[in-house]
């Protein structure tokens, strides 16, 4: 992991094509603004988490679904 300190108002570059500017330090928090192409998807850390455990639980349905089918076509 890299870790860098930045002042608002100040930004990092990723890959020529990713920068993330701090734009406002205020009771510790931090408002980043990131400009990124289109087809780049931004998604908060906790919600990435969501979308993975939900498509986990919908690939175990979907074994169990097979499962049952198994079962009727003996």
């Amino acid at each position: 992991m890299l870790i860098l300190t930045r002042k608002k108002d100040e930004s990092i570059i990723i890959d020529g094509k990713i920068e993330i500017k701090i734009i406002e330090i205020e009771e510790g928090k931090v408002k980043i603004g990131i400009e990124a192409p289109k087809d780049i998807d931004i998604i908060r850390n906790e919600l990435y988490k969501k979308m993975e455990e939900e498509n986990l639980a919908a690939l175990n349905n979907i074994s169990k679904l097979e499962d049952v089918k198994k079962l009727f076509n003996k």
